[in-house]
C-alpha cells in the first residue's frame, strides 16, 4: 500500500510525534509499503532552522527508505500562542500547495495537534482519492483551554467547530491513549476510532551505555534522577525543582533535566547546585542518556486533561530498564502500576516526590527489580514492531475493498 504522512514534526527534530511517525514509517517500508512524508523544515522547539535547511522553500530527501518532502514554515519558538497559530497556518498552506507534487497514495495519515493539519490532510486525501487517518495525540482545543492559553469566545468556538469537522472527515481516528479513545466513543465516533499508542524500540533502548556519559557530566558516584523531554506548561517542572531543593541535604542525589521548551529559561533560573540542565539531546544519544540515570522522572500537572495522558518517555524509560518515578494521575499511573515498573506520587507535590526519590536511592535492589519488570512489560506490549503490525491491519481495514469512507456522520 501507499501511505502519506502529514506532520509538521519529523526528525532530525526530537520529540514524541517525531519518533512515533518516523519509526512507524521506517517499519512500514520494511514491510513492503511505499511511504512518503510531507513535513516542515526542521525548527521545533527552538524556532531555529538548521543551517543545512535554511533559506530554502523546500527540500526532498530520503531517510531510511522514506521519501521526505519538507516545505517552508513560519519558524517560531514553541511559545507565544499567536505566533504558534501563525506557524501552524503557514504549514497548512504550504502543505496544500505541495499536494500536486506528492505521489499518489491510498491513505493520508494526519498528525494532530495542530488541528489545521486536518484541513491540509482533507485536501490531500481528496486530491489523491485516498482515505484520511486522523491521529489524536492531544485533545485540542480542550488542552489549551485547561492550560489557560485560550478563553471562551470566538476563537474557542471556531477551534471547536474545526475539531468536530476534522473528526467527521476522517475515515479512521487513531487515539494515542485509552482516555482519548473513550472520549471519542462518547462523542459518537465509536465506529471509526481505534486505540493506537506510542511505543518504543525496545532493543535500541536496552542497549544504552551510560558509564562514559556519567563521567563526562561529573556524575560518577551520584544517584541520578533524570527528566528528559519537553520543558513546557504541561509538565509542571517547577515542582520537580522544588523537590530538588528538598533533596539538597543529600549530596549523593542529583537531578538532571535534558530538553527544551517554553519554560527552559525560567527553569534555568530556578535550578540549584544539585541540578544539571542539559540541552535537548539528539535521538541517537537518548539510550545512553537513559542508561546514565538511576531513576527516570515523568511529571504532569494536576489537571483533568492529563488523566488520559501517557507521555512517551514512560515507555523509553521502561525499555531502558530504569524505574520510573511518576508524578501524575490517571492512565499513565495505572499503566505503571500494572507493569510494576515504578513509583507513583501525586502530581505537583514536591514533598512526596522528594520522599520517593530518597526511598529509591536507598534501595538499589528495588530499583533493579522495577526496571527489569518495566522492560519485560514494554517489550511485550509496546514494542514498535508489534505496533507496526497493528497499524498495518488498521490500514488494510480502512483502505480495503470492504471499507467505506468515513464522510459525515
Amino acid at each position: 500500500m501507499r501511505l502519506l504522512f502529514l506532520t509538521p514534526y519529523y526528525p532530525p527534530e526530537v520529540g514524541a510525534p517525531q519518533a512515533r511517525i518516523h519509526e512507524l514509517a521506517v517499519r512500514l517500508v520494511r514491510r513492503g509499503h511505499e511511504v512518503q512524508v510531507l513535513t516542515a523544515l526542521p525548527n521545533y522547539p527552538s524556532g531555529v532552522v538548521p543551517p543545512e535547511y535554511r533559506d530554502k522553500a523546500g527540500t526532498w530527501e530520503e531517510r531510511d527508505g522514506v521519501q521526505v518532502h519538507r516545505v517552508w514554515i513560519y519558524a517560531t519558538p514553541n511559545k507565544g500562542f499567536v505566533r504558534r497559530v501563525v506557524a501552524h497556518l503557514s504549514f497548512m498552506a504550504a502543505a496544500i500547495l505541495a499536494a500536486p507534487r506528492m505521489a499518489e497514495c491510498d491513505a493520508v495519515y494526519v498528525e494532530s495537534p495542530p488541528l489545521f493539519d486536518g484541513v491540509a490532510g482533507w485536501v490531500l486525501a481528496r486530491a489523491k482519492g485516498a482515505r484520511m487517518i486522523f491521529n489524536i495525540a492531544d485533545l485540542w482545543p480542550q488542552s489549551v483551554v485547561e492550560l489557560g492559553m485560550i478563553s471562551p469566545g470566538f476563537l474557542l468556538s471556531a477551534a471547536t467547530a474545526l475539531e468536530r469537522w476534522c473528526y467527521r472527515q476522517a475515515d479512521l481516528i487513531l487515539a494515542v491513549t485509552s482516555g482519548i479513545e473513550q472520549i471519542m466513543r462518547e462523542r459518537g465516533y465509536a465506529s471509526k476510532v481505534a486505540w493506537f499508542p506510542n511505543g518504543v524500540d525496545s532493543a535500541r533502548f536496552a542497549a544504552g551505555d551510560g558509564a562514559s556519559l556519567r563521567r563526562d557530566l561529573g556524575l560518577a558516584g551520584k544517584f541520578v534522577l533524570l527528566y528528559a523531554g519537553t520543558f513546557g506548561l504541561a509538565q509542571g517542572l517547577s515542582s520537580v525543582l522544588a523537590a530538588a531543593r528538598l533533596l539538597a541535604d543529600d549530596p549523593r542525589i542529583h537531578l538532571v533535566l535534558a530538553g527544551d521548551g517554553a519554560d527552559r529559561e525560567r527553569l534555568v533560573g530556578e535550578a540549584g547546585p544539585n541540578v544539571t540542565i542539559l540541552p535537548s539531546q539528539p535521538a541517537a544519544r537518548m539510550p545512553d542518556l537513559l542508561a546514565a540515570a538511576d531513576v527516570c522522572l515523568v511529571a504532569l500537572r494536576d489537571l483533568p486533561l492529563f488523566l488520559g495522558a501517557v507521555p512517551s518517555k514512560t515507555y523509553e524509560a521502561m525499555a531502558a530498564a530504569r524505574p520510573v518515578l511518576l508524578a501524575a494521575k490517571g492512565e499513565v499511573a495505572a499503566l505503571l502500576e500494572r507493569a510494576a515498573a515504578g513509583v507513583v506520587v501525586p502530581p505537583e507535590d514536591p514533598a512526596a516526590l522528594a520522599a520517593a526519590a530518597r526511598t529509591l536511592a536507598a534501595d538499589p535492589e528495588t530499583c533493579r527489580r522495577l526496571g527489569e519488570s518495566g522492560r519485560r512489560f514494554v517489550s511485550e506490549h509496546f514494542d514498535r514492531d508489534v505496533l507496526a503490525a497493528r497499524f498495518e491491519a488498521l490500514l488494510r481495514g480502512v483502505t480495503g475493498p470492504e471499507a467505506s469512507p468515513g464522510g459525515i456522520i
